[in-house]
């Protein structure tokens, strides 16, 4: 592998790899390889860290602890056994509940001699998650969404955790009290778990955690009629501290969803639905404080209307359902990715921010009456339209990216609404203040007081208007066309649960959010869309579904207990496959011990630098992961054909190019390369 091809925020850009030999120069910080035991992977997430080792062939089992990178050894806390996998040519364990800095994970192989091998990881960086908007106001109820979990990402005292597989889903138990008296009824199967649940006498925290791919068969007997997994209160807002969460970056909830009704303090994160019926993420009714997060938003099952092929709604809300805040989450060509209100007769509170709305249609969200924040979202290609407002409802639409969404923001019965059939029924309108967004090919965006939309400002009929600062309150004399409503100004007037330091740059919403939105790394389904196609089209993309829907889990076995299934051996090369080897050596003499792990893509490129033709640049998506062995100290070289600025991952470490280069000294044992999120994606011949 002589020359590679990078592409880095929409430049091609060309780099090649090359190992070389070096005399010392280098200090090895920490152990990551032991007598057969190596790490070939890992990294720190939000709360979460996480580490990857190769199979050891005579070990019974894994034992995998972790502790803050300073602390004694005496400190290590051995992780729960269902967090440590297996997978078809390596195990990972993934440590969550961590509060924000740095750690070190260990893992022990038990050999079948009665005598253990460990080796430690690097330091691996934790970050806080983003806790901010109406989940998080002090003026909600309970002043959180986190629910099991203390705000500082770690379990509050005496949680509870169970485990859900496609195994343990109908069996897994759990004592719940059922009665004022503390009488306990053991739950068998997290239906019957959640249902004692709802009879609202035991409030512990508690956290479910899914694991792989869980299918609705597995779920039999579990889910309602309807197919979803109710997480139901007694009544309106009842006090549940209940977070259901996917571990690593495969967990999926598929052919099933999520309903949410009277429930207060309750968080879904880290999650992958596919294939749910009507909604994915349904809050139907009485629900508080919920903060929806980080989770990968797929196709549903069609339903019966036109408009449904996709499924109904992504994430719905409704009801008296308020203090939510959804964030971080990446919807991909979602149908209707978010209603907000149905019925309500009162005003309710939601934000959403940082989500990635990836060529999805309409309602970005689709609001009733509500007051809502909108900030720092991503509008990545919107056939339809982003916001929408009618029945009195206010937004405050901040700092977001709008990139060729047709309609950017909407009002019923005005404005670009009006100069169509109507989009929302012929209900009354509402009231946008737009401040600080990035507008790029709309069609249509006309503003109540600016002429720096499509149109010049209409002060009657309009579809936004533009504030000069975010703290500018709108002048009651700018009303909805049909209703007659004024902004409410509820952002100049309640606390909305986030800062305005807090709020980021519009021009680097782009980065931040394709980065971190969605499942951890950006979970381990990969997709291109196609911009010049998929910008204006609203119709199933076809071939997304069949990914969709033959999508299988390379999951082994969940447990470290034992060794599980035989590990499955290695694909012969090829450039089709997940796991591609390569020849790489400084000798040029054939060792097969450099692997690119991670789902390439099949489409070849084409590429010339200096002088030379590459025919065979495989796409290398954000989930991928090169690994390499070398067996004397040596130096890595990365040379880009671009201007500074440039970053890529080396052992989990983010290095800067520097005049055109990324040199770094390497001692003997297992390295890897990965995407850095300034990295969008790059390509790699191999030959």
């Amino acid at each position: 592998m002589k020359n590679s091809v990078a592409k880095v925020t929409g430049m091609v850009l060309l780099f090649s790899l090359a190992l070389s030999l070096i005399a010392g120069g280098w200090v090895n910080k920490t152990t990551v390889h032991a007598a057969g035991l190596s790490i070939i992977g890992g990294g720190g997430w939000n709360e979460t860290a996480y580490i990857e080792w190769s199979t050891v062939s005579n070990a019974e089992g894994y034992n995998v602890y972790v502790k803050h990178a300073n602390a004694p050894d005496s400190s290590y806390q051995q992780m729960d056994n269902e967090l440590i996998r297996q997978y078809p040519s390596y195990w990972r364990a993934d440590a969550v509940g961590l509060a924000a800095g740095n750690y070190v994970m260990k893992v022990e192989a038990r050999l079948s001699d009665g005598s253990t091998v460990s080796v430690v990881s690097n330091n691996l960086s934790v970050a806080p998650h983003d806790r901010s908007g109406f989940a998080f106001s002090s003026d909600s109820p309970y002043g959180t969404g986190s629910g099991a979990y203390n705000d500082d990402g770690t379990l509050k005292d005496g949680a509870q955790v169970i485990y859900v597989t496609s195994e343990t889903a109908r069996t897994v138990t759990l004592d719940v009290k059922i009665n004022s008296s503390g009488g306990v009824q053991t739950g068998v199967g997290i239906g019957e778990i959640l249902t004692l649940r709802q009879k609202g006498y035991d409030t512990t925290p508690l956290a479910i955690r899914f694991i792989g791919k869980v299918t609705d068969d597995d779920m039999s007997g579990q889910l309602n009629s309807s197919g979803y997994l109710q997480v139901k209160g007694k009544n309106n807002y009842s006090e549940m501290n209940m977070t259901i969460e996917g571990i690593g970056d495969d967990a999926y909830a598929y052919g099933w969803g999520l309903l949410l009704r009277y429930v207060g303090n309750v968080e879904v994160r880290n999650l992958g639905l596919m294939l749910f019926p009507d909604d994915g993420i349904s809050m139907d009714t009485g629900n508080v404080n919920v903060w929806v997060h980080n989770n990968d938003l797929f196709y549903g099952t069609a339903g019966g209307d036109a408009d449904q092929a996709k499924g109904d709604g992504s994430t719905d809300l409704k009801k008296g359902s308020t203090y939510i805040t959804i964030s971080y989450n990446h919807y991909w060509d979602s149908g209707k990715a978010a209603l907000v209100g149905l019925s309500e007769s009162e005003e309710f509170f939601v934000t959403f921010h940082h989500n990635w709305f990836d060529h999805s249609d309409s309602r970005h969200p689709r609001i009733r009456l509500a007051s809502v924040h909108i900030y720092n979202n991503f509008y990545d290609g919107v056939s339809k339209y982003g916001v929408g407002v009618t029945t009195g409802a206010s937004a405050f639409v901040e700092s977001n990216y709008f990139r060729h969404a047709k309609y950017p923001m909407l009002s019923s019965l005005q404005g670009t609404d009006a100069l169509g059939e109507g989009t929302f029924s012929g209900e009354d309108g509402g009231v946008i203040k737009a401040y600080s967004n990035r507008i790029v090919d709309a069609d249509s965006l006309i503003y109540a007081n600016s002429n720096t939309g499509t149109a010049p400002a209409n002060a009657t009929s309009f579809d936004a208007y533009l504030a000069s600062s975010r703290i500018e309150t709108v002048p009651s004399s700018y009303k909805a066309f049909v209703g007659g409503t004024a902004y409410n100004n509820f952002d100049t007037t309640v606390d909305m649960g986030v800062d305005s330091a807090d709020i980021d740059n519009v021009s680097d919403v782009e980065q931040i959010v394709t980065a971190q939105a969605g499942r951890l790394n950006n979970g381990d389904f990969t997709w291109e869309f196609n911009d010049a196609v998929d910008d204006t089209s609203y119709a199933l993309n076809t071939a997304l579904m069949v990914k969709i829907s033959s999508y299988t889990s390379g999951l082994v076995s969940v447990g470290g207990n034992s060794t599980g299934a035989e590990p499955e051996p290695e694909p012969e090369p090829g450039p089709s496959t997940g796991e591609q080897v390569h020849n790489f050596t400084t000798s040029g003499v054939a060792s097969d011990f450099f692997h690119i792990v991670g789902n390439l893509s099949t489409t070849k490129g084409t590429a010339a630098y200096n002088g030379l033709t590459l025919t065979q640049c495989l796409k290398i998506e954000s989930s991928t992961r090169i690994t390499f062995t070398s067996t004397e100290t040596a130096t890595l070289t990365l040379v880009f054909n671009s201007a500074d600025g440039t970053k890529i991952k080396i052992d989990g470490t983010s290095y800067p190019m520097t005049n055109g280069m990324v040199s770094v000294p390497l001692a003997p044992g297992a390295h890897t390369i990965t995407k850095d999120h300034t990295t969008n994606l790059f390509y790699m011949e191999l030959e």
